[in-house]
């Protein structure tokens, strides 16, 4: 790792794993990435060597048939995943948060039914809780799971799913109307099993097909409509219902931990790139580099770069050590988001003219940016939790 992203602590186990995926992302990725982000294919050969390195596995525990790491070695290999191409770190990230959840709130029957397999990929994990009509309010969903015989049937439309067509495995939120008083505790998560592709893709699952967006491509962004999908009992996630909002708000604490990790990784390439170009461009006689005001830039981002790597660093850290981490993740989330924002137009600026030009790899990081300002949350967003938990705490 570069001493603007140096972390303190680490375990030679760790060191090891993290340089060989930064080999992989130097060797596999950063030199295919942009052709493939702009044909928007599907990266399958990048794929196929994340199986082989045990990256879908990660965290999931050795007696299970994973690697059984920390929060922190996920982050730091989405870090450096992302600072390759940040539609990588996409293909995992929500995987990985139903490995989470399995982990924590699965019955031990779900876990030996699903973690060995996703261990190696062969089943790979998607998380759906947003719909059309509501984002960040998610008292507002609409999908709703009636009780029918031994099971349950699902009537509904999700959206924004990462992994949409390529998961076979969706970890989704649905209202069940359970009698209790709040409507926090009338949600609960299933376990939608379906096979990857487009179209009916299980009995009353559909996936239309691709939503077409600005940037983070590659990675399949879509809906998922839910007409009469009949479902078991043991697929409920935990076993009872009106668990799902509480199940999924910590499913999304760590999915903030891994939106902090890519805008450090994206930034931290932008800064690569700056100033890999600062020092070849020559203007008035000299190396843009030594023009005070490129300089001075240069400064401002390196020191954004390192300062997001710790705050992601530190709410990482808070999770593994079992503590509530809402408040760091918030914070880490909205910082590194922003700044990685910031860092991706000074370095677009450095590159003038031809920054424009789809030829140099700065254009893609122009548009990928944007998606972490939203992602898991905005920011405005972000702020009203760290407020709220910040005042919950003065008193």
């Amino acid at each position: 790792m570069s001493r603007l992203r140096h972390t303190e602590g680490l375990t030679e186990t760790q060191r090891d794993l993290l340089a060989l995926v930064k080999e992989f992302v130097d060797e596999q990725i950063i030199p295919t990435a942009t052709a493939l982000e702009h044909a928007d294919e599907y990266p399958a050969d990048i794929v196929e060597g994340l199986k082989n390195m045990g990256m879908f596995g990660l965290v999931v525990p050795e007696e299970y048939g994973g690697l059984g790491e920390s929060l922190l070695t996920y982050a730091l290999a989405v870090e450096e995943l992302s600072r390759g191409w940040m539609s990588v770190s996409g293909i995992i990230n929500t995987h990985f948060i139903v490995v989470h959840l399995l982990l924590r709130y699965g019955t031990e029957e779900q876990k030996r039914r699903y973690l060995p397999r996703m261990a190696t990929g062969e089943l790979r994990g998607a998380f759906s809780m947003s719909e059309p009509g509501c984002g960040s309010d998610v008292s507002a969903i609409t999908t709703k799971a009636v009780r029918t015989g031994d099971g349950w049937t699902i009537n509904g439309q999700k959206m924004w799913l990462t992994n949409g067509g390529s998961a076979n495995l969706v970890a989704t939120l649905v209202k069940t109307d359970t009698g209790a008083d709040s409507v926090y505790r009338n949600m609960s998560t299933f376990l939608i099993e379906k096979e990857p592709g487009f179209g009916e893709t299980a009995q009353g699952v559909t996936v239309p097909g691709k939503i077409d967006k600005m940037g983070y491509k590659g990675v399949d962004t879509t809906e998922l409509i839910l007409d009469g999908h009949r479902i078991d009992d043991d697929q409920l996630l935990g076993g009872t219902p009106g668990h799902g909002f509480h199940q999924m708000m910590d499913g999304v604490e760590v999915g903030r931990v891994n939106v902090a990790a890519r805008a450090c990784g994206v930034a931290a390439r932008a800064f690569e790139l700056g100033r890999e170009y600062a020092l070849q461009r020559e203007t008035f006689g000299k190396k843009i580099a030594e023009h005070q005001a490129v300089l001075f830039r240069l400064a401002e981002m390196a020191t954004k770069v390192t300062a997001a790597h710790q705050m992601m660093v530190m709410a990482a850290r808070r999770k593994d050590s079992g503590e509530r981490n809402d408040l760091e993740a918030g914070m880490a989330k909205y910082l590194a988001s922003e700044y990685c924002a910031e860092v991706v137009e000074d370095a677009f600026r450095i590159h003038g003219g031809y920054g424009y030009s789809k030829e140099y790899e700065i254009e893609r990081l122009y548009r990928e940016a944007p998606m972490l300002l939203i992602g898991e949350g905005t920011a405005d967003i972000q702020r009203m939790i760290i407020g709220r938990r910040l005042l919950s705490e003065a008193g």
